[in-house]
């Protein structure tokens, strides 16, 4: 597990536009915190990271929003979802581009084994607590030497 404390909205878009940099086909990245916390400000960087060029914004009503970049990009909002929703997700967290996923816990049963685990906190108006646990080699080789 990685703790990070980053203490404004720059430094969090860094990060996530170094992990989209990092970013690999198949690739998955869970977002879980309390609303408001950063989870589609994180998905923008990240998004800027894979050379997505559109406005990236939170799919909440329509579950998932797919951008094209140097992969594609499936930013998925599964707040709304009841755990025993079928939509058909995992073709997108198995498929040929990254899924970024927010609320994931809501879809833990779902989700693949390895992927990169984050949790943001709120620790001031514009600080976060990221924890970043990446799960799977992969994953592992990814956050080697990150530094926001």
């Amino acid at each position: 597990m990685m703790k990070l404390e980053l203490t404004n909205l720059e430094q969090t878009t860094a990060l996530a536009v170094e992990l989209g940099h990092r970013a690999f086909k198949g690739m998955v990245v869970t977002l879980d915190g309390d609303l408001g916390a950063g989870k589609t400000t994180f998905t923008q960087g990240f998004a800027k990271g894979l050379g997505v060029t559109r406005n990236v914004n939170s799919p909440t009503f329509t579950i998932m929003k797919v951008y094209t970049g140097r992969l594609p990009l499936y930013h998925m909002d599964v707040y709304r979802l009841e755990g025993g929703d079928d939509i058909g997700l995992e073709e997108y967290l198995n498929g040929d581009g990254v899924a970024v996923v927010e609320w994931s816990e809501l879809i833990a049963d779902v989700l693949p084994t390895e992927r990169l685990a984050i949790t943001i906190e709120r620790t001031g108006d514009d600080s976060r607590r990221f924890l970043l646990e990446p799960i799977g080699e992969q994953y592992i080789k990814i956050c080697e030497g990150l530094n926001p």
